[in-house]
């Protein structure tokens, strides 16, 4: 079945052998490079984007509340009075209720789960992975260092994903 998104079969990859014949090997290295250009503007926009959305969302959660179930119980504990605030203790006395989505949910966020430490990780790898595409694309610092560096990249990435199917 054909995937409408991205023109992918079941079990098919991207890679060269997907676009060979759809021109991007007859481009020049300055076509290449504006369009790598391109790409890094639309990616600057879009975390553009996210960080004033993650700053919006910051500032809501920061505001006060005035919620009659809320407010003696967080100042009672000491707690300032926010959206914040009122959200993590629902989430804690949705778990005390046995809620496991709520309880994983506290777990992760109190630093007592390895998820996080893995996303960071796998973050890292993209993020290298992605300048050493780059470096590849425009031919900018194509020596041995970087592609070692990539393969060490990959080694981790690939380190990772056989760890997360044995978990």
């Amino acid at each position: 079945m054909r995937n409408k998104t991205n023109g992918l079969e079941g079990g098919e990859v991207a890679n060269y052998e997907n676009i060979k014949d759809k021109g991007f090997d007859k481009r020049t290295t300055s076509e290449l490079r504006e369009i790598a250009s391109k790409g890094g503007k639309a990616s600057g926009k879009a975390r553009r984007r996210k960080a004033d959305f993650r700053n919006t969302l910051n500032m809501l959660l920061t505001a006060e509340i005035d919620n009659e179930e809320w407010k003696p119980v967080l100042e009672a504990l000491g707690v300032g009075c926010t959206l914040e605030s009122a959200l993590l203790m629902a989430q804690i006395k949705a778990a005390m209720e046995g809620n496991t989505k709520a309880a994983t949910f506290v777990a992760k966020y109190a630093g007592q789960s390895p998820e996080p430490e893995e996303n960071r990780r796998n973050r890292e790898a993209d993020t290298e992975l992605k300048k050493a595409r780059k470096q590849a694309v425009t031919g900018e610092n194509e020596t041995d260092e970087a592609l070692d560096k990539l393969d060490e990249i990959l080694k981790g990435v690939y380190e990772n994903a056989v760890k997360q199917q044995a978990e």
